[in-house]
């Protein structure tokens, strides 16, 4: 029986069921829509993101199997924690998210082209603008008292479900710093897993592993039910331990 591949109606927010994303490519749901932040919000609330290359239409996935991080198992070696002691980082939330997603999208190491068009960067501010995307902050400050962004992450949480979207980094190690800072953080309210959508090597060299979707459907299920004490997510200095 052969795979269907849907075409969103502009018109409704409606997702085709999560089991009739395909096989190859793996996940890919649906193509069209808009990126606006009420079909953002359903996506994300059921599993699913937008994920394509200029020149291509919208995509949306569901893969099988997911990538996600349990907090607990976040991988921190002995250098790596050596140098969390000796952190000359100091580290925020929401402070400035633009300035996040414009190094994620044109971040040094990127080879290939970025996926983090204007058009997705102008919906994830219109989103964190309403509170649902966040970003963690790595700034440095140099010997001449300058201090300059160095590495961060950002993604899209509803309720206690988070959903990694990218990272960069200009120092080393500040990647890390971000992602082992938002695992604490989300820990500190019984949150136990970062969803990080496909595997890559630095995520599985951080502890990622993969789950099958529905395991995974299930987990953001219940982290989804899961609401957020007031003002969590308020922009403040973070301290990583």
């Amino acid at each position: 029986m052969g795979q269907i591949l849907y075409q969103l109606d502009d018109n409704s927010l409606t997702f085709p069921p999560i089991e009739h994303a395909l096989t190859d490519p793996n996940g890919l749901l649906a193509l069209g829509g808009d990126l606006s932040t009420e079909r953002l919000i359903e996506a994300y609330s059921q599993g699913i993101f937008p994920w394509y290359s200029d020149d291509d239409p919208f995509m949306w996935w569901s893969p099988d199997p997911r990538a996600i991080i349990d907090i607990s198992q976040l991988r921190i070696n002995r250098t790596l924690r050596k140098a969390i002691k000796k952190s000359p980082y100091q580290i925020t939330l929401n402070k400035d998210f633009s300035q996040v997603t414009q190094f994620c999208a044109d971040a040094p190491f990127r080879h290939d082209e970025t996926w983090i068009l204007p058009e997705m960067k102008t919906a994830y501010l219109a989103l964190h603008q309403l509170g649902y995307a966040h970003s963690i902050e790595i700034w440095h400050t140099d010997e001449h008292d300058n201090t300059s962004l160095v590495g961060g992450l950002y993604g899209v949480a509803i309720n206690g479900f988070f959903s990694g979207e990218s990272m960069f980094y200009k120092q080393s190690n500040a990647s890390k710093f971000a992602l082992i800072t938002l695992g604490q953080l989300l820990n500190t309210v019984g949150i136990d897993f970062i969803d990080c959508q496909l595997l890559n090597p630095f995520l599985e060299d951080m502890g990622a592993k993969e789950i099958s979707r529905d395991t995974f459907l299930k987990k953001q299920k219940n982290a989804r039910a899961q609401r957020l004490p007031d003002g969590f997510w308020h922009a403040r200095t973070l301290t990583l331990t």
